[in-house]
């Protein structure tokens, strides 16, 4: 599955790029994102507690690179038993992650980084 970030790209070199990138990164499916791959405190990653910070970004040779801070929700999922007295508590959550952004066509790879 290939991302594309085009409204990100559109808003390269204006001011407005970070948070162009914030939003659509914050609209991605999860599953386009390493958050289970990044997981250290839970085992189950909690949709809709996206929040993205854009670290920096620079340009060369047609890509747009972008470190991005990722911090989100995970839950240690128990055995879902009922008389099962794991209460399910949220644990926050965080990553970072490069996208590495196509100048010409919008699409971008992403990748973990180990920080």
């Amino acid at each position: 599955m290939s991302i594309r970030l085009t409204h990100a790209l559109s808003a390269w070199g204006t001011p407005g790029f970070n948070d162009a990138l914030k939003h659509e990164v914050e609209r991605l499916e999860y599953g386009q994102l390493p958050l289970y791959q990044a997981l250290s405190a839970g085992s189950h990653v909690l949709e809709g507690t996206l929040s993205a910070m854009v670290i920096h970004a620079s340009d060369g040779s047609g890509i747009i690179h972008a470190k991005v801070g990722m911090f989100y929700r995970s839950i240690l999922t128990g055995c879902a038993c009922a008389d099962d007295p794991t209460p399910v508590n949220e644990n926050n959550e965080y990553c970072v992650v490069r996208f590495s952004i196509d100048a010409a066509t919008g699409t971008a790879l992403v990748e973990l980084l180990d920080e």
